[in-house]
């Protein structure tokens, strides 16, 4: 798996290296069980403080994402998502979606970048691929 980040970015570099993450799980580049770099050792690759790493890992934990331990280190661990996510995510999406018609995308263009957005992870879910 490779990370980039982008020091320039508007986008804090905890939440850069958390959606890389996410990506990667959604593509099947990283599947159950797959280990993360340590915290330190990812900080020294990308020159950036420890604790930077540390956040967006302790935030892909609390979304269930990976595991942390201090044998083992930051694995990922998928968990079921439940309501609660459905929920925020319905919400998140309905956002992000209200905006791209605001901005005056048409509805047809915006569920065609939907598509190509899913086809490039791959239509069937993590668990579910062979």
């Amino acid at each position: 798996m490779i990370l980039t980040v982008d020091l320039d970015s508007e986008v804090p570099i905890y939440q850069q290296l958390r959606d890389q993450i996410v990506e990667a799980i959604a593509r099947g580049v990283l599947t159950e069980g797959s280990s993360l770099p340590s915290t330190r050792a990812l900080a020294a690759d990308f020159g950036i403080n420890f604790h930077t790493v540390n956040k967006a890992y302790d935030l892909l934990r609390q979304q269930g994402l990976i595991r942390l331990n201090r044998k083992t280190g930051a694995v990922v661990a998928l968990t079921d998502a439940g309501a609660p996510f459905r929920t925020e995510w319905t919400a998140r999406a309905r956002t992000l979606l209200a905006e791209a018609i605001a901005r005056g995308l048409p509805a047809e263009e915006v569920l065609a970048t939907c598509r190509s957005v899913l086809d490039s992870f791959g239509s069937t879910p993590p668990e579910e691929m062979p």
